[in-house]
């Protein structure tokens, strides 16, 4: 049987998130997956934070297409509101969306939850991805965009975050060796 377009984005999506996973696998579930300094403040936990806001968000968008109800993207701050509101996360797709303030919220939400929920929470919604682009036809992915949109909602965000914690880990290690 010969791969079709939604085959060799799959494998392509499912060899990227290994990547990331097999990275924040070596640091494991140490104090040091929480401290901050990754990326500025951020600690590795925050960055999956981020990943799993991104996630959900393609994720539901995803579902809508499925169920073939139609996503409008926020055009004032009232229906930003009520966007964050209803779904738990910044409408990603608003125009209105400062680039800055999306990750300084998703942040703050996850604070207090655990490392392990957000872990949890960040693959379920990872596995909503991938069953909902399963369910998809090539017409209905051709007319949505879901490659890219996909793309640029997961593995582009874990390629920036990986080369955040490989520079991380090559600090810290220098760190402390001088130390």
């Amino acid at each position: 049987m010969a791969k079709t377009n939604k085959h060799v984005f799959l494998a392509r999506l499912l060899r990227e998130r290994d990547k990331f996973e097999l990275i924040v696998n070596r640091i494991g579930f140490t104090r040091q997956i929480a401290m901050p300094g990754v990326l500025g403040k951020w600690s590795i936990k925050d960055m999956l934070a981020h990943l799993l806001a991104y996630e959900q968000y393609i994720a539901d968008r995803m579902e809508e297409i499925v169920q073939g109800e139609i996503y409008i993207p926020c055009k004032t701050q009232t229906a930003l509101d009520a966007f964050l509101e209803e779904f738990g996360y910044p409408d990603f797709g608003s125009p209105l969306l400062d680039d800055e303030v999306p990750g300084a919220w998703v942040i703050e939400k996850h604070r207090n939850v655990s490392l392990e929920d957000v872990v949890a929470q960040e693959i379920h919604a990872f596995a909503s991805i991938v069953a909902a682009l399963e369910k998809m036809g090539d017409e209905t992915i051709t007319r949505h965009n879901i490659y890219e949109r996909v793309a640029n909602n997961t593995y582009k965000h874990y390629r920036t975050h990986i080369r955040d914690i490989r520079h991380w880990m090559r600090v810290n290690a220098a760190n402390s060796r001088h130390s």
